[in-house]
């Protein structure tokens, strides 16, 4: 019983904890997949016993949700970061298929387009996933939309429906990830981009020249240009 005391040593031991446990959990899922991920292998990743997960997550679809939560909370607030610094709506448009599409020299916390896989599958059977998923989408397409808006208000974008819009690009950026998380060869993280790019550059009606956050991206993740 001494993990599950533990677990109740205070607000800041109960966070570091739980914040551990999602983080072995997205690495662990990712490298293994979800149906051959055991509860007993995220908690030896984490250093503590199965009945402490267990204590604070009750079942290993939970756990999952919540580490896609986790990842996607920390993801969205460091773009949102990222993006505000930006001094156009292109390049904060830009900037986002990047994310999407693009390696990060040290993603924090560790994702994989792998979990996403194991996501959608379960979301067709599980409600709770299911709902997460209908959450995180509507997130997703809410940040693109607010992006068309303020390039439409600094007159960057041509007049389309922002809904709409995101719709259209949410939708690609889920269609190509697959291809990436698969390792189709006519498919890299890098023509994904582009294509992405070329597409919003022909609906939202400006000029791409190739990319500022390909080649900075590119750079950081220490990948030939």
């Amino acid at each position: 019983m001494a993990d599950v005391a533990d677990a109740a040593g205070g607000p800041g031991t109960a966070d570091h904890r739980r914040q551990q446990m999602l983080r072995a959990a997205l690495e662990v899922i990712a490298e293994r997949g979800y149906a051959e991920t055991r509860v007993a292998d995220i908690a030896e990743r984490t250093g503590i016993s199965p009945a402490l997960v267990i204590y604070y997550f009750k079942t290993k679809d939970q756990l999952l949700t919540e580490a896609i939560r986790y990842s996607e909370d920390n993801w969205l607030a460091s773009g949102q970061r990222r993006m505000a610094t930006l001094p156009t709506a292109t390049a904060r448009i830009e900037e986002f298929v990047a994310m999407n599409c693009l390696p990060e020299a040290d993603p924090e916390p560790s994702a994989s387009w792998l979990l996403w896989l194991d996501f959608w599958a379960l979301a067709a059977r599980n409600p709770q996933v299911a709902d997460l998923r209908r959450k995180t989408d509507e997130e997703w397409r809410d940040v693109i939309s607010s992006l068309v808006r303020s390039g439409q208000e600094a007159g960057e974008f041509r007049d389309v429906d922002p809904d709409s819009f995101a719709v259209l690009l949410s939708s690609l950026l889920d269609g190509l990830a697959i291809q990436i998380a698969l390792a189709d060869p006519s498919i890299d993280p890098a023509r994904a981009f582009g294509l992405c790019m070329q597409v919003i550059a022909d609906q939202l009606g400006f000029t791409w020249d190739g990319g500022q956050a390909r080649r900075d991206r590119i750079r950081q993740a220490g990948q030939p240009g």
